[in-house]
């Protein structure tokens, strides 16, 4: 299964897509969304991702902050207030999609209401990622599923069956244009509780495409899934550790996410392709490499050739060891000296 986002392909037999998840890292500033987007695409990106709603309608007055939020901000702050902070502007998007078209990086963006998704629809996005919490939200899944646009999934917090609860209602839709990502939902993610296997398990539960959307404070982790087969690696992005938010402290600086980039496209060097062939240069070293059958001892006219009088020698231009069994019991038309190689001349 292949699908596209932008002028972008995803699956197997594509490159990486990597995102760099901006998310609230902006901190409301629109100046600093685009400095976010520009980095991006210098680090090597392929999609810089944020997150839009409206912070009335995501948390009640009395919800908590996720206990990482109360560790990066003001555990006395509300949850609520925290977020209204972070809100990115509606006029802001227009701005920021002209940027990443200008620049050539995908825009993405995570809805959390439907309202949030009629708004992205205005603009015309070309894909939607879905937070984690949204996996166990079948009548949301559904309205999202229904633009008919490719759909990114993230599956921290859930079960297998709640995973597959989730994409039977995307499924639903007639929207087969989905994947799933691996996460753990804690930041950061200890490499103990990252369950790359977990990856694995839903790719054969479900046949979607899989990826990862990594919280760790290393690269192991991302390159791990790479080589499990990730079509997709999602990593935070921010331009400071230092800023104010809940999330700026576990974020990737561009430095840190041009290496992560880097090492991505090296693994997928390494990785090659599944046929099992020699490569163009081994090719060249394959005479040099191999042997050819020599004789051991020397070797009267006339004897008759057993396994003891053989041996094998570099360079592999003369009978192949592959080929040795085939001359045990000939004899030999002429003497031979030990080390010589043995031709087919040599054979009566």
């Amino acid at each position: 299964m292949t699908f596209r986002i932008g002028a972008r392909s995803i699956g197997k037999e594509f490159p990486c897509f990597i995102i760099a998840e901006a998310g609230v890292n902006h901190n409301g500033n629109i100046g600093l969304a685009k400095e976010l987007i520009i980095k991006a695409k210098e680090a090597g990106a392929d999609c810089i991702k944020f997150q839009t709603f409206k912070a009335d309608m995501l948390a009640s007055v009395g919800a908590p902050k996720a206990n990482y939020q109360l560790k990066t901000t003001d555990p006395y702050e509300s949850q609520i207030d925290m977020l209204r902070k972070l809100e990115l502007p509606y006029e802001a998007y227009p701005e920021l999609l002209e940027l990443c078209k200008k620049i050539d990086i995908n825009f993405m963006s995570t809805p959390y209401n439907e309202e949030d998704v009629i708004f992205l629809e205005k603009l015309g996005v070309n894909a939607y990622k879905l937070a984690s919490m949204s996996i166990v939200e079948p009548s949301f899944l559904r309205f999202v599923a229904n633009k008919r646009k490719p759909l990114i999934m993230s599956t921290g917090m859930a079960t297998l069956k709640e995973v597959m609860e989730g994409v039977s209602a995307v499924l639903s839709t007639g929207n087969e244009h989905v994947m799933i990502l691996q996460c753990t939902t804690n930041y950061p993610t200890e490499l103990d509780d990252v369950n790359l296997n977990a990856m694995i398990t839903m790719k054969n539960a479900t046949n979607l495409l899989v990826g990862f959307s990594d919280h760790t404070q290393s690269n192991i982790a991302c390159i791990a899934a790479v080589a499990m087969g990730a079509s997709v690696i999602e990593k935070h992005f921010t331009l400071d550790k230092a800023l104010p938010g809940p999330d700026h402290s576990s974020s990737y600086t561009p430095d840190e996410f041009s290496l992560l980039v880097k090492e991505i496209r090296d693994s997928e060097r390494v990785l090659g392709v599944s046929t099992k062939s020699p490569t163009l240069t081994e090719q060249k070293n394959i005479e040099g490499m191999r042997r050819s059958v020599a004789a051991r001892v020397d070797i009267p006219a006339g004897a008759k050739i057993n396994k003891d009088m053989l041996t094998l020698m570099r360079p592999g231009t003369y009978i192949l060891a592959k080929d040795m069994e085939n001359i045990i019991g000939r004899t030999v038309n002429k003497s031979l000296k030990s080390g010589a190689f043995i031709l087919a001349t040599d054979l009566n």
